[in-house]
């Protein structure tokens, strides 16, 4: 198959793999999207490097940096009469204090699972009567096809769509880690997904002014193990830049038409990362002109409960890359796929349900 068995070749996946090898320094790097975390460990990639190279997740699972606080907003925003609540799966085990959307389901609120905004829009036009809220989570990879589906409500005149935005951008997400300084990253694998929106511009503040290399990666194992090399290359000769080895699908300046889309719908606005706090100008917030499409003016006069995380989980120390799920207390004893405390074990790009599912015992 074109594009995938190509990248899978173990012939050239052992040659990349001596070429790393040779090198014989320690290395610290960050892959900073969910797709990647799940292929280190699919394709048994972090088992095949030497153990002076280590590779940590970053905060590349949407579902997981979502906030506490914002999952109580959405859980309120199910409770509203008459509403649907429209909204990807990982979403609905996330567990808050008030439960969860799974359980707001099974107690009577209407809450649906879509693949897509576009999905979300066709329910609504479906149920006029009714009041739908897509809950939008997701970085600049999602943001254009929710930003699309505003744009086509308002072509249609559909006044009961509404979205509550909690779509973040990954690049300031990438500065608060750096500036934080705890996991002495020496380079990242950048989110290939992402890239191919945003290109490789928003990246270059990293090698200018941290002296960080970066290079943006597809998914399958030569691409992965391609960027490590790259990565390496970079450490020896004592350079730092943006590279992109994703380049069947990323091209420097991104996509304009998915950025013009985003842009005309969505501006920054600043936002509660989970394990990163307040972090102002990392969020798409969805312009004034916009607003009659804003969920987020419904949470003004409503009660929402006040958040409140498990004190025991370390989901915020593994979204930074700071600690390993296996150091986690609540890991594999109480936490696990069927009972998840935090989101990095609900969310299929998660780092712990990665590594529940796929390290060994």
């Amino acid at each position: 198959m074109k594009f995938i068995e190509e990248f899978r070749d173990k012939e050239l996946c052992q040659r990349v793999l001596a070429k790393i090898k040779s090198y014989g320094f320690p290395a610290i790097f960050m892959e900073v999207c969910g797709t990647h975390t799940v292929s280190l460990f699919r394709f048994g990639i972090r088992q095949m490097l030497p153990p002076t190279i280590k590779v940590i997740s970053g905060p590349g699972c949407p579902v997981c940096v979502t906030s506490q606080q914002d999952i109580e907003n959405a859980l309120a925003l199910a409770s509203l009469p008459n509403t649907i609540l429209l909204t990807f799966g990982d979403m609905m085990k996330v567990p808050a204090k008030s439960g969860s959307l799974e359980r707001k389901r099974a107690e009577g609120a209407d809450v649906r699972v879509v693949y897509s905004p576009l999905d979300a829009l066709k329910i609504a036009k479906n149920n006029p009567d009714k009041l739908c809220i897509f809950l939008a989570v997701g970085f600049e990879t999602t943001a254009p096809a929710t930003a699309s589906s505003i744009l086509r409500a308002r072509d249609e005149n559909l006044r009961n769509f509404k979205v509550f935005s909690l779509h973040k951008l990954i690049p300031p997400a990438m500065r608060a880690i750096l500036e934080m300084g705890e996991s002495k990253i020496q380079g990242f694998i950048c989110p290939g997904h992402v890239s191919t929106i945003i290109g490789a511009k928003p990246y270059r503040f990293i090698p200018e002014e941290y002296g960080i290399p970066c290079v943006i990666a597809g998914f399958e194992p030569l691409d992965i193990l391609q960027a490590i090399y790259m990565l390496m290359d970079m450490l020896d000769k004592g350079t730092s830049d943006v590279k992109i080895q994703y380049k069947r699908a990323v091209r420097e300046e991104g996509n304009p038409l998915a950025l013009e889309i985003m842009w005309k719908v969505f501006e920054e606005g600043d936002a509660v990362w989970r394990g990163l706090g307040y972090l102002p100008s990392t969020a798409l917030k969805i312009r004034e002109e916009f607003s009659d499409y804003d969920a987020m003016y419904l949470l003004k006069d409503m009660p929402v409960t006040e958040a409140e995380e498990n004190p025991l989980c370390r989901c915020g120390e593994v979204i930074r890359g700071v600690a390993e799920p296996t150091e986690c207390p609540l890991f594999k004893r109480v936490c696990n796929p069927s009972q998840p405390i935090g989101p990095c074990m609900v969310s299929s790009e998660g780092t712990c349900s990665a590594y529940y599912k796929y390290a060994p015992s």
